[in-house]
């Protein structure tokens, strides 16, 4: 039962992100049809958008809108790409600086609840680390009680972040970047932006689910 609970836990982490990978890998092929890179579409739809201080900038830290810096960052492979997952993508990405643009309460939510849960994380582990040695300095009744379950708030904040994060990737997919896409894209090429649109979303639901197994690996440590 032990082996086949941890079989469980490891698909719901993997299959989601494999899936992913797989969905944006098909559809990297390169297209020479296409008009422009992902790149190049991204900076055109700012630009026809009239979204005042966005630029497309390239990373090698994977494709995101910052809304502190108001920058688009792709890829290499995106940036440069001319395929349907680089525009798509790209597409994407837009999304986001027009949600940040219209202001979209749920992403300006986001934006604010990561910086809470990256100090959160960092003091959940720091108090999981910590906890034994706590518990044998206080000698408290319930201390290391206390100890985790401070660190498991924090933790937990890090999950939510994730899972808070799933609506504003869809509204970003299908709700901005798909409309803009049926007048770059041929229409035979629809149904696979919608599936790397979802691809992009269900990356977060893979860093959701990992986030609670991280939770779940100390608790077990600590149980020891």
């Amino acid at each position: 039962m032990i082996v086949l609970a941890i079989a469980l836990l490891l698909a719901l982490f993997l299959l989601p992100n494999l899936w992913a990978k797989w969905v944006l890998a098909r559809h990297a092929r390169g297209r020479e049809e296409y008009p422009g890179t992902g790149g190049e579409l991204a900076d055109h739809l700012i630009r026809r958008l009239g979204l005042e201080g966005v630029k497309v900038e390239m990373t090698d830290q994977g494709d995101h809108y910052d809304p502190e810096a108001r920058r688009v960052r792709l890829s290499r492979e995106h940036y440069e790409g001319r395929s349907l997952t680089a525009v798509t993508v790209a597409a994407h990405e837009v999304g986001h600086a027009i949600q940040h643009q219209q202001g979209y309460a749920p992403l300006l939510a986001r934006s604010r609840l990561v910086a809470v849960a990256q100090k959160a994380e960092k003091v959940g582990a720091l108090l999981m680390m910590a906890a034994p040695f706590l518990f044998l300095l206080t000698r408290l009744p319930g201390g290391l009680a206390i100890v985790v379950a401070a660190a498991v708030i924090s933790f937990g904040t890090a999950a939510l972040v994730h899972l808070v994060t799933l609506p504003v990737e869809f509204d970003a997919s299908f709700q901005r970047a798909l409309p803009l896409l049926k007048e770059y894209i041929p229409p035979r090429d629809l149904a696979g932006a919608r599936h790397v649109l979802t691809a992009c979303a269900f990356t977060y639901v893979a860093a959701s689910l990992a986030s609670i197994l991280n939770l779940g690996r100390w608790l077990v440590i600590l149980r020891r």
